[in-house]
Parts: C-alpha cells; structure tokens; sequence
C-alpha cells in the first residue's frame, strides 16, 4: 500500500503550502514598509553629511543584510569552531 508523502509532513513542507507561504511573506514584508509613507523621519548623522539613515525603507534592508551577514559570519565561524562528530564520546 501507498502512503502519500505529503499527508504525512507538516503543513508548511508541504509543496502545495508553499505559493501561499511566499504570498504570506511578501504582505507581510510589503506592510512592513507602508509605514514609510506616512513618517517623518529624522537624520541621526545629519551633522556630519551622512544621510543614509533617513532614505526610503533604511531600517528593512539594513535589518536584512545585518541578519544576512550574521549567517555568513556563522557559517565562516562554523568552520573553524566545529568539533568532531563523536567529540562528547571521547
């Protein structure tokens, strides 16, 4: 008999999850930048002719390419950090 692989893995493995899931992510992210139409946002480096922080969606993309380079960071650390598979064995 059977058994259909998708009945058995959790909804969000599932493949046909997966295009609401994406959607999901993309209004979620989209909402997160609505704000920026109505706020006023100061410079905190104003002074000193920086004027980065106070351009349209900052704080998004700086919040992803932090979170990216924290992985990229970690994985090059992993490499170095890492301990044999049977290390607690020994």
């Amino acid at each position: 008999m059977h058994q259909d692989n998708n009945s058995t893995k959790h909804w969000l493995y599932q493949a046909q999850n997966r295009p609401k899931l994406w959607a999901i992510l993309a209004i979620i992210l989209l909402l997160t930048l609505l704000p920026e139409f109505f706020i006023h946002k100061h410079h905190n480096f104003e002074e000193q002719g920086i004027h980065i922080d106070g351009s349209w969606g900052f704080y998004a993309w700086f919040a992803f390419i932090s979170c990216a380079l924290m992985v990229v960071l970690a994985k090059f650390l992993g490499i170095f950090l890492k301990r044999k598979e049977h290390y607690y064995d020994d």
